[in-house]
């Protein structure tokens, strides 16, 4: 009896061991996969090259470069610079441009796209051009979002050798709406992408008129897809062209699947004859989209819905309004959502590409995470996988009582406030000027207005919203010092006027009296009871001299283990003030993005003066600036060839900025 039941304890330690090593082992491959999946899609990308807009595909934006570093940046020059010849003067294209592009480098070449959507192929180690492609863009058409394209894609085919013919495609997409496969090796069309190496993208989605609808950001490529979405006219009817999201083969460019912004089982009205073929006024994705191979999910920054500042008409057509969208790669089905803003009445977009990050906080596993920025300042990090906040965020009550006719929700989504990142409140005695009479006309305007914080909605009399549409954070987005924790952000901080005028009463012999300053805009909206009238509020006469006080723009840093702000510095100069000692800690209203090196550095340009900035990252302290030729109004970038890093930003102003225009191309590097 005894020896049966040693028998047992001995037979039951056995198998309780043999389960403990299986769990352990389970546990310890668990772990491992789990670290395997959660890698930052930048591990992928050579540590020499910038080989996506981003430079991953996720958007992390940093470079392990370190030759250029805190210590040695003071002696950056410039070492060679290109020029394009794409400017809009006014007279060679009606519509502005805006030179927001940023360049890629794969396989010993450097990639750039112009506003007028001109590629170039430029060696880059001395900026001699190797090739260009032209799509001959219409340049006398007006288009809504003026002549712009931040960027272009590359696509490398796994099934052909390095010095195969077309194992390189480039992919763009164009402001007249077209995507175009390109070879990287000639830059000549690919003949089996589409017709003649391009897709139509206006077909089918309810354009009316070219110039309405442009792809000005670079489409996400993930396995043998591409994913487009696209920017509109959006503030002129509720039947604005369609925001589908679409997947195209990249090999043939057949269609893959299409994302309509609508909730599932949303009923469309019985199409007309020639109508389209989707969804009519819905959001659309504007701005850069993230991917992720690994987990087969691609991240959208959904824009809001047409027209902008009324949403009466919408009945729930605006459910994936100012949300990022997880998508299923491979199907285009929704995985999650997460709505930055509900009923979105102010053009509050989710702007930027969505950074996909890994956070580190204190005593808890790595987490795959998602960091989301937007045009009130908000930042939220989401779990990657889940679309779950890994920062607390809470609904809160926020002001109503909208125009006739608008269903306002009746609470805002707010993160915690170390990442609200922009102020919300302008009161009349905080009115900034140079004389007490400059001041007392901004207290004037500030006064006449509705103003009850964020999220005080549209209203008959005139309305601050503030910050304005142009950020908070915009399409500069942020970069992410994976060995800091550190997420770094550009914000703006400009007040803008909202008033929606009842159509019945609008008389269009009265719009000259709506031409107050160079932002001032009236938009149609028709469809709706409303015409609308928005501008910025600024010192008569002037330029861009804003009532609100300043810094104007800043550069700070949010430390993703503690979740606290790190520090956080004036950024630029404006030009109207150029002269005055105190102008550099006013700072600039600024587009552009920044990115991060493992030398310490943050390099940004965005700010409305000539220069090219870098900071300590691990203070914020300016270390270096470099004049540019023109206005720097795009993200740089940075690579390395024959053991040299260069740093390079696109140097061409932005037409609706008021910067300095121009064309060129400037590469930074040590003597």
């Amino acid at each position: 009896m005894m020896r049966q039941h040693g028998g047992s304890a001995r037979l039951r330690r056995v198998i309780v061991l043999v389960v403990m090593l299986i769990l352990t082992t389970g546990l310890f491959k668990g772990d491992a996969l789990s670290q395997k999946k959660s890698a930052s899609p930048s591990s992928k990308v050579a540590p020499t090259e910038w080989a996506a807009y981003g430079r991953d595909a996720g958007g992390s934006r940093f470079s392990p470069l370190d030759q250029i570093n805190r210590s040695n940046v003071k002696n950056l020059k410039v070492a060679w610079t290109y020029r394009t010849g794409d400017v809009s003067t006014g007279k060679n294209a009606r519509s502005s441009s805006a030179f927001q592009s940023t360049p890629i480098m794969v396989d010993g070449t450097l990639y750039v796209t112009t506003p007028f959507n001109r590629v170039m192929a430029l060696d880059p180690e001395t900026g001699k051009e190797r090739w260009t492609y032209d799509p001959k863009i219409d340049l006398q058409k007006g288009y809504d979002n003026q002549l712009n394209s931040r960027g272009l894609s590359m696509w490398v085919d796994s099934k052909l050798k390095p010095d195969q013919p077309g194992r390189r495609r480039i992919v763009i997409g164009t402001n007249d709406g077209r995507l175009i496969a390109l070879d990287a090796a000639t830059g000549t069309p690919c003949a089996d992408f589409g017709e003649n190496g391009q897709v139509d993208l206006a077909r089918g989605v309810g354009v009316k008129r070219q110039g309405e609808y442009q792809v000005t950001s670079p489409p996400a490529v993930i396995n043998d897809l591409v994913v487009v979405g696209s920017a509109i006219g959006d503030n002129q009817r509720v039947d604005a062209p369609s925001g589908v999201v679409r997947a195209y083969d990249v090999r043939t460019g057949k269609l893959r699947w299409s994302w309509d912004p609508v909730p599932a089982n949303y009923k469309k009205p019985k199409p007309k004859e020639g109508e389209a073929d989707y969804h009519l006024g819905t959001a659309n994705v504007w701005s850069i989209i993230s991917a992720d191979p690994e987990r087969d999910l691609v991240f959208l920054p959904v824009g809001n819905t047409s027209p902008d500042y009324y949403g009466g008409h919408r009945e729930g057509i605006d459910y994936y309004s100012s949300s990022v969208v997880a998508l299923r790669a491979s199907t285009g089905k929704v995985v999650w959502h997460f709505q930055t803003v509900h009923h979105d009445v102010w053009d509050y977009d989710v702007p930027a590409q969505p950074a996909l990050i890994t956070v580190r906080q204190r005593g808890r596993r790595e987490i795959p995470a998602v960091a989301v920025v937007t045009k009130m300042g908000h930042l939220f990090i989401l779990n990657r996988e889940t679309g779950k906040p890994i920062f607390p965020v809470e609904e809160r009550p926020v002001p109503q009582g909208g125009v006739p006719g608008e269903k306002l929700s009746p609470t805002q989504p707010f993160p915690i406030p170390a990442h609200r990142l922009s102020p919300t409140e302008l009161k009349p005695e905080d009115a900034f000027g140079l004389s007490e009479e400059a001041r007392e006309d901004c207290r004037n305007q500030i006064k006449a207005l509705r103003q009850e914080g964020i999220f005080t909605p549209p209203s008959l009399e005139g309305t601050l919203v503030y910050p304005g549409d142009v950020g908070g954070m915009n399409w500069s987005g942020v970069s992410f010092d994976d060995k800091h924790n550190l997420l770094i952000a550009n914000t703006n901080r400009f007040a803008r006027l909202v008033q929606l005028i009842p159509r019945k009463e609008f008389d269009p012999k009265d719009r000259a009296k709506y031409r107050r300053n160079p932002t001032s805009e009236l938009a149609s909206q028709t469809g709706t009871p409303y015409i609308m009238f928005r501008e910025f509020l600024l010192h008569a006469g002037l330029g861009l001299f804003p009532c609100n006080p300043p810094p104007w723009g800043t550069l700070a840093a949010i430390d993703l283990v503690t979740g606290e702000k790190r520090w956080e510095v004036p950024l630029g100069v404006m030009p109207e003030f150029a002269g005055r000692p105190e102008a550099a800690q006013w700072g600039s209203i600024n587009l552009g993005g920044s990115i991060v090196t493992a030398g310490g550095l943050v390099f940004i340009g965005a700010a409305r003066d000539t220069y090219f900035r870098a900071f300590d990252v691990e203070t914020g302290k300016e270390l270096w600036k470099g004049e540019l030729p023109a206005g720097g109004q795009a993200t740089p970038m940075t690579y390395s060839v024959k053991g040299k890093q260069y740093v390079v930003i696109a140097a061409g102003g932005h037409g609706r900025a008021l910067t300095k225009l121009g064309d060129y191309v400037v590469a930074f590097s040590l003597p």
